[in-house]
């Protein structure tokens, strides 16, 4: 593979946000704050329910938040155009081209949301259609070329060419996983955002995703991941537990009773 080329330097910052349900009856989220600049990987753990999935899609325009701002680079990005219902698997209108259904990657306005890229939990791909099929309808108008990066690129890294023909209806969970990378990182992201990337995957599918993780951030990238994986926590750079809406940095020593008491 080719030597990565440097990026120019990169900021998340998450501002006071806030969200909740029922009406604002269900606080989830209450005074989320977090700073990631270039080359951070950054984990966040907590108890199932805690409201880890509900910030990334936020982060990503899936969901609204009620307050609070996100910003890269310095310029603000919204989650969601007002006074519109959201549709996790609505493509945006700002997106002239055909593109699948799916929620990996969210766009508004183009300078913002063009940075981002987000790998849910679910599988987010066409399940009728094989792998290299899914990938031409992320790469329609991506500055990327598909067949650089299926021949020596991070699509490469990643194992994709070894099931290119092979239905997203016929794939391990580990093939779906790699293929959903692939295509989110169409738009050249800067910032990837993971939903418990390694959940229920065998060991080599887990190191073929690590070892493209360390490469991207390798990059300058940045990285925004939740898990309850000991292996992936080792990944990141800084950590922090989701508790009660709020975001608390954690020194996390390899003692992972200490760590389940905290969480």
């Amino acid at each position: 593979m080719e030597q990565a080329s440097s990026k120019n330097d990169i900021s998340l910052v998450v501002k006071h946000l806030q969200k909740s349900f029922l009406r604002g009856r269900k606080k989830i989220l209450t005074d989320i704050n977090l700073a990631a600049s270039s080359g951070e990987c950054i984990g966040i753990l907590g108890a199932n329910g805690c409201g880890k999935s509900t910030l990334l899609s936020i982060l990503a325009g899936i969901q609204k938040a009620d307050s609070g701002s996100c910003l890269i680079n310095g310029r603000t990005f919204i989650s969601a155009p007002k006074n519109k219902r959201h549709r996790p698997f609505l493509v945006s209108q700002m997106d002239k081209q055909a593109c699948p259904p799916s929620s990996l990657l969210r766009r508004n306005k183009k300078a913002a949301w063009d940075d981002i890229a987000y790998v849910p939990q679910e599988c987010p791909l066409i399940e009728e259609l094989n792998a290299l099929d899914n990938l031409r309808l992320w790469y329609c108008s991506s500055p990327l070329s598909l067949e650089k990066e299926l021949d020596n690129g991070f699509l490469a890294m990643l194992g994709i060419p070894d099931f290119l023909k092979v239905a997203v209806k016929n794939m391990s969970g580990g093939m779906k996983k790699r293929l959903s990378i692939g295509c989110a990182l169409a738009k050249d992201p800067n910032v990837l955002l993971l939903d418990e990337p390694g959940a229920a995957l065998d060991l080599i599918c887990k190191e073929r995703i690590e070892v493209y993780l360390k490469h991207y951030k390798s990059k300058g990238n940045i990285i925004l991941l939740t898990t309850h994986e000991e292996r992936e926590i080792m990944l990141c750079d800084r950590v922090f537990i989701l508790k009660g809406g709020t975001l608390s940095p954690l020194e996390y020593d390899g003692n992972i009773h200490q760590l389940a008491s905290k969480i």
